[in-house]
């Protein structure tokens, strides 16, 4: 994890702000795609995922609405990603300024747009997330494996699986229980541990 972020900052503003979303807030790729401005809230530093983006028929994008879904959540984004999205969001208002007539999108304010103002396409980032592993020889990945490597790095950290399950948008918590059962018994093994050094000071002690 740590290596991708060290080799990202020399990467264009969108990819570091992608894939800070993607290892911090545990984000799909459909559902960092579908991220506008006003589901940002930089004050209390919480993002709202309610949309995704995905393929349609024939392969067009599809916006698909998660209002319903045990998917749609508020998750909380560290201090340095809401920093890199607000500089996002003041390049992607001078692009448009620029633009100016040439501005396609009308009706959404992605964070991840090309330079007429509409979404990447589904598979831009998947594309450039190979040649990005490939140019920087790391090994290569599932771009969705992002998820995995920060969901684990929670439990290593003592996390509660809820709260994991929460941030993965899991609708039930047995879903996170079974994705990351090995982590999760490691992490318990450890704690188990930790609690023994309690006793064996104890024995010492008397």
């Amino acid at each position: 994890m740590k290596e991708n972020f060290r080799e990202m900052s020399d990467e264009p503003l969108h990819w570091q702000v992608f894939i800070s979303l993607a290892l911090a807030c545990v984000f799909r790729r459909g559902e960092n795609l579908a991220l506008e401005a006003n589901k940002i809230d930089r004050d209390n530093k919480q993002v709202t995922i309610d949309q995704t983006i995905g393929g349609g028929k024939e392969w067009k994008p599809k916006i698909k609405d998660k209002k319903s879904s045990p998917s749609t959540r508020i998750v909380s984004v560290p201090e340095s990603v809401i920093v890199l999205l607000k500089k996002l969001y003041i390049s992607n208002s001078r692009m448009g300024n620029k633009a100016s007539h040439l501005w396609k999108e009308k009706s959404h304010n992605w964070i991840f747009c090309n330079e007429d103002g509409t979404h990447f396409y589904p598979t831009t980032p998947t594309t450039w997330w190979r040649r990005f592993t490939k140019r920087k020889g790391i090994r290569h990945i599932r771009l969705h494996d992002l998820r995995h490597t920060s969901a684990t790095f929670l439990i290593n950290q003592g996390v509660h699986a809820k709260i994991i399950s929460e941030r993965l948008g899991h609708a039930d918590i047995r879903t996170t229980m079974d994705t990351y059962g090995h982590a999760l018994r490691s992490a318990e093994q450890e704690a188990a541990g930790k609690i023994d050094t309690l006793f064996t000071r104890k024995e010492k002690a008397d």
